[in-house]
């Protein structure tokens, strides 16, 4: 997915260390709560998502770099998604639905449809420009976009690489999880990433308390989809994130309410490099950035080009006539901490 703000902040990116979250609840670890962001995707009939990363309080979770939550959306509404190709550079993007399906086309020759509980995973390098639309019979559009920042070591490959994969469901008592990267409950993912990092969906039954044995050099952050959920005891609202800092051996959520629950969470070794993200780039500086805007804007053979794309607007076009996205401009001066 594009970030489609109009006019989007470059930001800084870091892991805080050792720093962690303040508030916590009896005797348990301390979590800091993240809020989300509504932002429009564009359009007359936009959908709108609900971003938790990044943010002036926290901008990195490991190497999780952007977190999008979005629906349940009615398609025939807000038009559902039609995001025509548009680049990246430095990250890897990890598209995970709970209700709906979306066709993905790259340009390195990859298409695939994105379907509930099936993590499809690209990954950018250098540059790489992509599709997203969904599909004529999504009623429904549910799910989460998430990046992971590349380490140095990983983002300048040309290789354009896609990976699909279907996690089995791994249950225990009081509920059910699909690890789509890393491993948890003695289950793994061969999904490839680029730095120590963990996704999964969890669900939660009515008024269950899980216990997880977790990696304690990871940081850990769960994003709330449904359910009254309590992260270490602390209540942490609807698409909002509940943080914990390294350390933490066991990591306790809760159900507090009387219907089902579900959980996105995520959690990765602190990224030691500081990154600068701004649109859909992710690079170490803002001349790197403004590069990288230049060569998409000039038609650079950098990013590749999409065949195939389809949008409402019919072959070749989305809703609003265009054949790929776009850049902002790029904001003078100074990168925004992040």
């Amino acid at each position: 997915m594009s970030n489609l703000e109009t006019r989007p902040d470059e930001v800084v990116c870091h892991s805080y260390g050792l720093s962690g979250p303040s508030s916590k609840e009896g005797g348990r670890a301390p979590v800091e709560i993240i809020t989300a962001r509504d932002v429009p995707l564009g359009g007359p009939r936009s959908m709108t998502v609900r971003r938790t990363l990044p943010q002036r309080q926290r901008s990195l979770i490991g190497a999780w770099c952007f977190v999008d939550h979005y629906g349940p959306d009615q398609v025939e509404t807000t038009g559902g998604m039609d995001v025509a190709p548009h680049p990246h550079t430095g990250l890897q993007t990890v598209s995970w639905l709970f209700a709906g399906e979306i066709q993905h086309l790259d340009s390195g020759g990859n298409a695939g449809l994105v379907r509930p509980g099936e993590v499809n995973l690209m990954t950018a390098g250098r540059g790489i420009c992509h599709s997203e639309v969904s599909t004529e019979n999504t009623s429904i559009l549910h799910g989460v976009q998430l990046w992971l920042a590349l380490p140095e070591a990983a983002r300048h490959r040309e290789q354009r690489s896609f990976e699909h994969h279907a996690p089995p469901v791994t249950e225990f008592v009081g509920g059910s999880a699909k690890v789509f990267l890393g491993e948890l409950l003695g289950a793994r993912s061969p999904v490839t990433t680029h730095s120590p990092v963990l996704g999964a969906e969890i669900r939660l039954d009515p008024g269950a308390v899980v216990d997880l044995a977790i990696d304690p050099g990871f940081e850990h952050g769960v994003l709330v989809d449904s359910g009254e959920i309590a992260v270490e005891n602390v209540a942490v609202p609807s698409a909002a994130i509940g943080y914990t800092g390294i350390g933490l051996s066991e990591l306790r959520i809760e159900n507090r309410s009387d219907f089902p629950g579900r959980v996105v969470l995520l959690g990765g070794a602190p990224f030691g490099e500081e990154i600068v993200m701004w649109w859909n780039f992710v690079g170490r500086s803002h001349d790197e950035i403004a590069e990288a805007r230049r060569e998409w804007q000039a038609g650079s053979d950098r990013f590749g080009v999409v065949e195939g794309y389809v949008g409402a607007g019919g072959p070749g076009a989305n809703a609003q006539g265009m054949s790929r996205l776009p850049a902002p401009q790029l904001p003078a001066g100074n990168s925004a901490p992040g």
